[in-house]
């Protein structure tokens, strides 16, 4: 019950002990304003009889006299189910029937804030500062755009997102770049990646080609014998006379950048 209450009132949204004067200024009279325009409390009473049969605001079901129903003040003569009283957005049931609405909708406060102000990705509070980076379809404080690893700061900086965090360059081939089966190199940011049978190597014709005759295998079809590509069955039964099936069927195959460029 914490956890959540937490989750849908984020006290950050309140918190004005971090922030310059003017970001305090604009969340106070957010912050006010929400409260006296779309702050409510779901009420669960039993349905009366005037209201018997009518639907639940959310999935239409009948309502019957005597069901427990919740009713929302700011929405007019509504009833919901008491497991349909849930935000429009995150679909999770509001804990203590605390709403804010919005053009006929009701949501948690988290969701509720977030029509109308990005959140951090990192710190997880509103952003009220004129300027933010954007990013990957995300928001951050200017000063919380870092990478994961060293908190160098990213903004104006070539990075690499990395589980949903930026990252820059260096660390990201210190840390997180695969070697290539072929050369033993780091795969950076900035090179294509192919991959096979959860292996990796460089896309260019140096790298990515058959272990036998060297013809490049980028978008052709391939085969595998214990991690080494080749081109054919003919070329794998080359490499290693002694068997006469290969792990893998020949398969198309087109290299792809690295997800994480």
């Amino acid at each position: 019950h914490a956890r959540a209450l937490l989750q849908q009132l984020p006290p950050q949204d309140c918190d004005v002990r971090h922030l310059a004067e003017e970001e305090r200024r604009q969340l106070r009279a957010f912050s006010a304003r929400r409260r006296r325009e779309a702050l409510g409390q779901g009420l669960a009473c039993p349905i009366p009889g005037p209201c018997h049969g009518c639907p639940c605001k959310k999935c239409g079901r009948r309502l019957n006299k005597g069901d427990l129903g919740i009713s929302a003040s700011r929405l007019g003569d509504q009833f919901w189910h008491p497991s349909c009283f849930s935000c429009h957005f995150c679909h999770q049931p509001l804990v203590d029937l605390i709403y804010f609405q919005q053009d006929g909708r009701i949501y948690c406060g988290r969701h509720h804030a977030e029509l109308f102000r990005p959140r951090c990705a990192s710190c997880d509070q509103l952003i009220f500062m004129e300027e933010c980076i954007e990013a990957e379809g995300r928001r951050w404080h200017l000063e919380h755009f870092c990478c994961l690893e060293c908190d160098v700061p990213l903004r104006g900086q070539r990075y690499v997102m990395k589980s949903g965090r930026p990252c820059c360059r260096s660390c990201f081939e210190t840390f997180f770049a695969e070697p290539c089966q072929a050369c033993g190199d780091p795969i950076g940011a900035d090179s294509e990646e192919a991959t096979h049978q959860g292996l990796h190597w460089h896309a260019r014709a140096a790298c990515f080609c058959c272990s036998l005759c060297r013809k490049p295998l980028r978008g052709q079809p391939l085969t595998s014998r214990r991690g080494r590509l080749f081109c054919s069955e003919a070329c794998s039964l080359g490499r290693d006379a002694s068997s006469t099936t290969s792990d893998s069927s020949n398969s198309a195959f087109a290299s792809v950048p690295s997800p994480d460029s």
